[in-house]
């Protein structure tokens, strides 16, 4: 007799972690299938578990969560009643105990032999999963070999991320219920694609999905968050509220608003081309200088990525703060979709959030137009005005128009001396304006962009040093 080969959830928890919970839901047979108990009897004796879900306290990469796994030798890993209702205390444990969810799948969707009681289960996973958002409990999700119907579309892609394993069939159609001339090879039901759509925030091989999740867990877990208490800011400036949690940035600080090389010096286009030359810090270098750890999400959930913006969360001094991160090219429609997806998750957790400047503006040729520009920007600006954690931003290089203004903050915003905000580029203001090209410079000074402008007119709360500068 063939060995069964270890379900992947196995493969990812800690040896010997798992503590399994649940035992007491068995399946019934609410649509009187015909042989439906030798079908359990026979799955039962083939893989030694019980159900086509275990669901248990475990730890990965020594991070404690409540695991959900799924095992496809269990008749195609298929969520029946039995299942849901597992997937469901699972959930509700998590919440009465505190802890992350973390889901392992490999699913060929909802169990056929017990009908419409299985189907329904997608609305009972669903509810569990809105439950945990309500009650802030990270959820993340693996998309195994294969996730498709109903398990993908109301269990792992509802998850707060998800990871697919590389190679992995993921889709919502599964191979015997797609269209005739859809052929099964197609990137479109693979992880890859998947990836490449922002359906997934990581593609990893099946060996280094436990070190993703266990990043996820360590920085997300309601107990690893960091105390919760405001930060001293460091930086210059009105204190914070008392109840407030702001980003905590000593190195920021330039000493003052003033200063031999805060911008004073510079006339508006010398500090328009110096933010534009090359050895500039951008985005990578401030997230790398700033944070202890990080880890990204990817994509707006529409299909759409913007490769140019980076998106998540980070560890610094032991608070763990969301981030939004232009890296100096325009932003697309999904680019900012992103950000407002990032800033649901800040929310639910309580996280604050920071966010780096640094576009000449918002992607404006027709298909950007198609996919929405105009109203992508609009709810990223709606979400920073409404935003229930406290927000800082800091503009670290070009800050061109509703672009730029879209993911900062309304209440607490600062710029590096390496950087401007403007209301357009000084190349469009002249083409608004019908001026000549020889008036650029001229134009770039009236635009008064320069972080000493700003601050004396208290747009701004302070010029910073970015990093590695630190006069």
């Amino acid at each position: 007799m063939k060995e069964a080969a270890i379900p992947l959830y196995a493969a990812i928890a800690d040896p010997g972690s798992l503590t399994p919970f649940g035992a007491e839901f068995e399946p019934g047979n609410p649509s009187a299938w015909p042989g439906y108990a030798v079908e359990l009897s026979r799955a039962r004796r083939a893989t030694g578990a019980r159900h086509a879900v275990t669901t248990g306290f475990a730890t990965i990469g020594g991070e404690r969560c409540v695991l959900i796994g799924f095992e496809f030798a269990f008749l195609g890993g298929s969520m029946g009643t039995a299942e849901g209702a597992r997937i469901s205390r699972a959930f509700t444990t998590a919440i009465g105990e505190r802890l992350p969810v973390v889901c392992i799948a490999a699913s060929g969707g909802a169990r056929l032999q017990e009908g419409a009681s299985a189907l329904l289960q997608m609305q009972g996973v669903a509810a569990a999963v809105a439950a945990a958002r309500q009650a802030g409990i990270p959820f993340a999700a693996v998309a195994g070999d294969p996730t498709t119907g109903g398990v993908w579309a109301s269990l792992v892609a509802a998850a707060d991320v998800v990871i697919g394993v590389d190679r992995a069939r993921i889709s919502f159609s599964g191979s015997r219920t797609r269209p005739a001339d859809a052929a099964d090879d197609s990137p479109e039901y693979h992880a890859a694609a998947k990836w490449q759509h922002g359906y997934l925030d990581v593609l990893a091989p099946a060996d280094q999905v436990a070190g993703r999740l266990a990043a996820f867990i360590s920085l997300l877990a309601p107990g690893s968050r960091g105390s919760g208490e405001r930060l001293d800011p460091a930086l210059p400036g009105p204190a914070a509220r008392a109840a407030e949690v702001r980003p905590a940035s000593p190195a920021w600080r330039s000493g003052s608003a003033a200063g031999s090389r805060d911008g004073r010096s510079r006339d508006g286009w010398s500090q328009v081309t110096a933010t534009r030359r090359a050895g500039r810090a951008r985005a990578d270098r401030w997230l790398a200088w700033y944070f202890d750890r990080c880890f990204e999400i990817r994509g707006d959930r529409c299909g759409g990525v913007d490769r140019g913006l980076r998106c998540g969360f980070g560890s610094r001094n032991g608070q763990t703060i969301g981030y939004i991160a232009q890296s100096g090219q325009v932003t697309t429609a999904a680019g900012y979709r992103t950000a407002i997806r990032l800033m649901g998750l800040a929310e639910r957790f309580g996280r604050p959030v920071l966010t780096l400047v640094d576009t000449p503006g918002a992607a404006a040729a027709p298909d950007d137009e198609r996919a929405g520009i105009g109203t992508a920007i609009a709810e990223s600006l709606v979400a920073m005005a409404t935003s229930r954690v406290p927000v800082t931003t800091v503009v670290i290089g070009e800050g061109v128009s509703g672009g730029a203004l879209a993911i900062a903050s309304p209440a607490d915003l600062w710029i590096s001396r390496d950087a401007y905000l403007s209301v357009t580029s000084p190349e469009f203001a002249v083409s608004i304006l019908k001026r000549e090209e020889a008036d650029i410079a001229q134009v770039a000074g009236l635009l008064r962009l320069t972080p000493a402008d700003l601050a004396r007119r208290g747009l701004v709360r302070g010029i910073l040093a970015p990093p590695g500068d630190d006069v």
